[in-house]
């Protein structure tokens, strides 16, 4: 039995109103429905203010907006501005700032033999957010998240969990369970907490779920489409949603380099190498013809047989009475 979930879009709202960062956590591998989900709340937490970072033990590669800000720690955003780039042990001289023209200038200084540090490379983010509330997408269980909860268990200790997800197996660990098994995809219930929370569909924030529903429901194919389902991506439409095409499922190939496939089971297999000797068959074994065959009667009971020809009776077969 499912608890009642008619009050708790309002618990959502309340939960946020009292806190102002957080992070919103997505299980292993996740499903390209989780992680439009996850992206879109991303998008529209931001949009009313609030710093939250997305989260996810396995690696993520998706070209959905906001995908590039997944990390595979369990940080929120904050005040802290963060510069990373890829680092090799020695490869840095010395780190160095000065200001100039109202400018702070950070100088990065590579060892002598080293090459020099690629612009291109170089990421931004925040950290040093509190972590007051926790959203969990898609998830059926905490241990369903990986790494990210394994090794942060006292982070999500006295937390306010944020449980969201459309699976029969969850199992109702959030301090809010927002979780529906009858709806089509886990977009469409992001979608019904942005509008809970006021949030102005973008064209971005559109786009994702509208993504995530067409991929849940295999372009609308699922039997568990229903007309809530195409209302949630009319409107997604009306604001701006850009249909993207789904890519097919590629299954792995096997290597057959080596394999040689077996001979049909109704074929013997016949060594060529060896001697074909013929088989033999015993005397038992040939049929002899039978060489006599009692055809008449040739002579009356009893009666004396020789070598002259039988004298049969004329009326042998009619009925003595």
């Amino acid at each position: 039995m499912y608890p009642n979930t008619n009050n708790t879009l309002p618990r959502i709202s309340e939960v946020l109103s009292k806190v102002n960062s957080g992070i919103i956590a997505i299980p292993n591998n996740p499903s390209v429905d989780a992680v439009a989900a996850a992206t879109a709340l991303y998008l529209g937490l931001n949009k009313i203010g609030k710093n939250c970072g997305i989260a996810c033990s396995s690696p993520v590669k998706s070209d959905l907006i906001g995908a590039d800000k997944i990390q595979n720690t369990l940080t929120s955003s904050g005040d802290n501005l963060v510069i990373s780039f890829p680092y090799a042990d020695g490869a840095i001289d010395k780190v160095d700032y000065n200001i100039q023209n109202n400018a702070f200038n950070m100088i990065i200084s590579p060892r002598p033999g080293q090459p020099k540090l690629n612009p291109n490379q170089v990421k931004y983010s925040y950290s040093g957010g509190l972590i007051d509330f926790i959203f969990t997408i898609d998830a059926p269980n905490l241990n369903s998240l990986g790494q990210i909860y394994n090794d942060n268990q006292a982070q999500f200790q006295g937390k306010n969990i944020i449980n969201i997800d459309r699976h029969i197996t969850n199992g109702f660990f959030g301090s809010v369970n927002y979780v529906n098994k009858t709806v089509s995809s886990t977009s469409e219930l992001i979608l019904n907490v942005l509008q809970q929370l006021e949030v102005e569909l973008d064209k971005d924030i559109a786009t994702n779920l509208y993504f995530g529903i067409t991929t849940a429901t295999n372009n609308f194919s699922s039997y568990s489409v229903t007309a809530d389902t195409f209302a949630a991506a009319a409107q997604l439409l009306k604001n701006g949603a850009v249909k993207k095409a789904i890519k097919p499922i590629t299954q792995p190939s096997l290597n057959n380099s080596g394999f040689t496939p077996p001979p049909p089971f109704n074929r013997p297999q016949i060594n060529n190498n060896a001697n074909f000797v013929a088989p033999t068959m015993s005397e038992r074994d040939v049929v002899k013809p039978i060489e006599n065959v009692e055809v008449a009667p040739s002579a009356p009971e009893g009666a004396q047989t020789g070598s002259a020809q039988p004298n049969t009776p004329q009326d042998w077969l009619k009925p003595k009475i």
